[in-house]
């Protein structure tokens, strides 16, 4: 079957969260939560080193709303459930339909650190792959040095299955790095 195909929600709820798709208008919100956050991103996110403006982030964010209307990235935003307020951005993404498997990646507004908000919100977005996406895998990767990144698959019961040494160059350039896999299957 065609993934375009496929009817799934585009939004939900956790006990403080609501996931939903990006939609166009929110490049704002987005913007401002990467500015906010840019010490924090900057060792590990490449679109932290973009210097992007507002306009640049909505482009991206409608980018976004297409490519999960057309199945192939299913970005989706994180907003406090009783404050609107933006907190993080997540999504299941390097999708394959097939199996079906996902690669949950996630960054969280540093406003909002230390409250708990990102993991609920990969809690949540794993329980709704395996549940409305029928996905027999599920996966994190992540900068080996990057301890708050790792520390949510571990409190979440993934498994670390493996180590990729030497999997990547840092983004100053001027380092390998090395990539933590970690795996939850149904």
């Amino acid at each position: 079957m065609n993934p375009i195909l496929l009817d799934f929600p585009h939004e939900f709820y956790t006990e403080r969260l609501h996931i939903r798709i990006p939609q166009p208008g929110d490049g704002e919100a987005v913007h401002n939560a990467i500015q906010a956050s840019l010490n924090e991103l900057k060792p590990w996110m490449p679109f932290a080193h973009l210097n992007q403006t507002m306009e640049d982030v909505e482009v991206n964010i409608r980018e976004s709303y297409i490519k999960f209307l057309k199945r192939e990235d299913l970005r989706l935003l994180v907003f406090l459930k009783d404050t609107g307020e933006l907190v993080a951005s997540s999504g299941l993404h390097r999708i394959d339909w097939d199996v079906p498997k996902f690669e949950i990646g996630y960054w969280g507004d540093s406003r909002y650190s230390g409250k708990g908000y990102v993991t609920e919100a990969v809690q949540g977005i794993s329980d709704f792959a395996f549940t409305e996406l029928n996905a027999k895998r599920l996966e994190i990767r992540c900068d080996s040095q990057n301890l708050k990144s790792r520390a949510i698959p571990e409190r979440l019961g993934f498994t670390l299955e493996g180590i990729l040494k030497n999997d990547d160059v840092s983004l100053e350039g001027n380092e390998l790095t090395d990539t933590c896999i970690y795996g939850m299957t149904k």
